[in-house]
């Protein structure tokens, strides 16, 4: 069978994103699809257009026509997939289902074509209230229309445990990995003199590092000096929300421990792991109205073999020994309760990666998607 990978926005190497739709795409061809991906390119002159491997098959321009055509000029997509003999499609949802997309749907269901929908996180309401305002039209007109999802796709993908979504029955997966991309950490041993952890993301106020900056305050307040910690955030993504932290990090004096990069992928990025004893990842899905969801950062971390916390529910790593979970609330994280727990950990890198290579590799979680719609 072929199918097509539909994300509307495009890939570069840093973004986990774009990673993890790599993966995907890659997984489900060694599940014997025959995929394409579609997806916008921006060139230089910021034009914007729709292309399917290499394939160029809208061109929306620039300026206003260009950023909200790709959200409902889905005719050109639709003969492209239908002309291709396309009988699975897999789209990468950003929460915008208007009148055209259900259309397009609508219209594939005629043609036969299998259509599956992830939404990447969910309840997402309150996360995207905080995003630009150029795309809270989008958001709006999905708020009416995903209401009409039922009956014009087969299944919402969901890394929740939701059975049904919008009125569709769910595929509940786990975000996972492709281990062959990701490097063991060397982990460095810990002496009692220096403890640094690395959270890295593509940075949003629901990863809420602001509870690591104040408990860094409070840490350093409690005159705990024989341990220097350091917090190395890694990433940038929402301007405000990074601008917070420096801003946060200024005030609470704690230049000297706390160290923003930018975007850092590959070799950089690994040496940053090598220099860190734990990791941080989401702790105020909270804030978003989420408190169960199985996020692509916690298996990375797993994969890499470094402990790491976070505050939501995570069926697969809650009870892991290498797991520090912190409250779902607005405190401040205990940062001698964290380096303790490194400290007692007995499992090397290794031994924390074996604990999730059978199951949370992409292969296994992409054949319970296509094994859900039928396909063999």
């Amino acid at each position: 069978m072929k199918g097509l990978y539909l994300h509307f926005f495009g890939f570069n190497g840093f973004s986990g994103i774009s990673k993890k739709i790599g993966y995907q795409v890659a997984a489900l061809e060694r599940c014997g699809i025959e995929m394409t991906v579609c997806s916008i390119e921006i060139d230089e002159e910021g034009t914007q257009k729709r292309v399917c491997d290499s394939r160029v098959i809208d061109n929306f321009g620039r300026g206003f026509r260009a950023k909200f055509g790709k959200w409902i000029s889905f005719s050109n997509l639709i003969r492209y997939i239908i002309a291709n003999k396309i009988g699975f499609v897999y789209v990468r949802s950003f929460y915008n289902t208007n009148p055209f997309m259900l259309w397009m749907f609508k219209v594939l269901k005629k043609h036969k074509v299998i259509i599956v929908l992830e939404y990447p996180t969910y309840p997402y309401d309150q996360e995207t209230k905080s995003e630009h305002i150029r795309y809270q039209p989008i958001y709006f007109l999905n708020r009416i229309f995903r209401r009409f999802l039922k009956g014009k796709i087969d299944r919402v993908v969901t890394f929740t445990d939701l059975s049904t979504i919008d009125g569709v029955k769910c595929i509940n997966i786990s975000n996972a990995i492709d281990f062959s991309a990701v490097k063991l950490s060397q982990r460095p041993y810990y002496d009692g003199s220096t403890f640094s952890m690395i959270a890295v993301a593509e940075i949003h106020f629901w990863h809420g590092y602001d509870r690591v900056l104040y408990g860094l305050h409070d840490y350093y307040a409690a005159g705990n000096n024989n341990t220097e910690v350091h917090f190395h955030i890694v990433g940038e993504g929402s301007v405000p929300d990074r601008d917070m932290l420096v801003q946060l990090t200024k005030r609470l004096n704690l230049g000297r421990y706390v160290h923003f990069h930018n975007n850092q992928y590959g070799k950089s990025l690994e040496m940053l792991f090598d220099r860190s004893h734990f990791a941080i990842a989401s702790l105020a899905r909270h804030r978003t109205g989420i408190e169960s969801i199985k996020t692509l950062k916690n298996r990375e971390y797993a994969a890499r073999g470094i402990p790491f916390a976070y505050s939501e529910n995570d069926s697969d790593f809650d009870f892991m020994p290498y797991v520090c979970k912190v409250p779902p609330d607005e405190s401040p994280v205990d940062i001698l309760s964290l380096i303790e727990f490194s400290a007692r950990l007995e499992l090397s890198a290794i031994e924390i990666r074996s604990t999730v290579e059978d199951n949370l590799n992409w292969d296994v979680q992409m054949k319970k998607v296509i094994s859900s719609v039928g396909i063999d």
